[in-house]
């Protein structure tokens, strides 16, 4: 491997000038900088960044670590973390749970070893013996898509109890008596929190015969959504409107139902929650709950810039924040029927 010291040999100059035409080019002449980027460009040398950073005594990296890269929504988190990251000249590395615990811990340990600036963590649980262990490495972490209140670190999440209501409130507006709720794992506190704020506007609007069934998935992607939207399909009475924890089980009951024959909405309205890119993109454009994604984990990255900043007197005025956004729902063909084409 090229050394920094065979850049220095062939170029004709010292070590230090090599590490200041790669660190600070701006303190050393033009001609002389030219001379060893060329060296550089021709024997390929990549300075060794790991080293570097064990010699600064701080990190340039950043982790996120999510419940599920196949789901959209986590992407669009990883993204606006990544932006925040750039803009502070500082690197991002993603990693996925899965919605699996035991994932989850050794991610979090690996990050420990690798001493990493900071973590932005989407947890499985609330709190499991991964979390309590990787407290103990000392390394700042921030909370996304999870409301902690009364944490030791920040937290930005969305408004879930609101978000289900939203949902649950439109589907009542637009006279569903039979509603399905195909829900996620109960592990996962957003899970809880749609159904809780599905639940509590139904109660705002009490009516005769209203049925609101509730059917738990054991994952969130669109192969469950299909299951549910068969199961859907055998209640009685048959429910005329389905809420799901998110799109891709949205997308997953909408499968289900072209399937079927069903039309949607006329016959069965679905609505979503996230609103990533392929709920307007679906065959059938999905309703679905918007979170701001992007600003999650923008804001999660700058939250824990702040808290590990370089200056010392920076980092030591950094208090811990509890930012929920509001979601916003977002009407489209999967609930919109047509006065011309059926009538309630």
């Amino acid at each position: 491997m090229v050394g920094i010291k065979d850049v220095a040999r062939i170029a004709g100059v010292s070590i230090g000038t090599v590490s200041n035409v790669v660190n600070r080019p701006h303190v050393v002449s033009a001609a002389t900088r030219s001379r060893v980027l060329s060296v550089i460009q021709e024997l390929g040398y990549v300075r060794d960044e790991s080293a570097r950073q064990l010699r600064a005594g701080r990190s340039r990296t950043l982790a996120v670590l999510v419940l599920d890269l196949g789901n959209p929504f986590f992407v669009d988190v990883a993204q606006g973390a990544e932006q925040a990251a750039q803009a502070e000249g500082l690197n991002v590395i993603t990693c996925n749970s899965g919605q699996r615990v035991d994932r989850e811990a050794g991610h979090l340990a690996m990050l420990a070893e690798q001493r990493v600036r900071g973590v932005l963590l989407s947890p499985v649980a609330s709190a499991g013996e991964s979390l309590e262990n990787f407290r103990r490495s000392g390394i700042p972490y921030v909370f996304v898509d999870r409301k902690m209140p009364n944490s030791d670190a920040c937290s930005v999440s969305v408004d879930d109890v609101a978000g289900g209501a939203l949902a649950a409130r439109h589907l009542i507006e637009a006279g569903h008596t039979h509603i399905a709720f195909v829900n996620g794992p109960q592990l996962l506190a957003q899970c809880r929190d749609r159904e809780a704020g599905a639940r509590a506007a139904l109660a705002e609007a009490p009516a005769p015969g209203r049925t609101f069934t509730v059917l738990e998935s054991e994952a969130l992607d669109v192969a469950s959504g299909r299951d549910a939207g068969a199961r859907v399909l055998g209640i009685s009475p048959r429910p005329t409107a389905v809420f799901c924890a998110n799109d891709l089980l949205a997308l997953g009951v909408l499968q289900a139902m072209v399937a079927a024959g069903v039309r949607v909405p006329e016959e069965m309205a679905i609505v979503g929650y996230d609103d990533i890119e392929f709920a307007a993109a679906a065959a059938v454009p999905l309703t679905s709950v918007r979170q701001p994604a992007t600003r999650l984990g923008k804001t999660a990255a700058e939250l824990i810039i702040a808290e590990t900043a370089d200056d010392a007197a920076d980092a030591a005025e950094h208090e811990h924040q509890t930012v929920v956004y509001t979601p916003e729902l977002v009407v489209r063909d999967s609930t919109r029927v047509r006065r011309d084409r059926v009538s309630r």
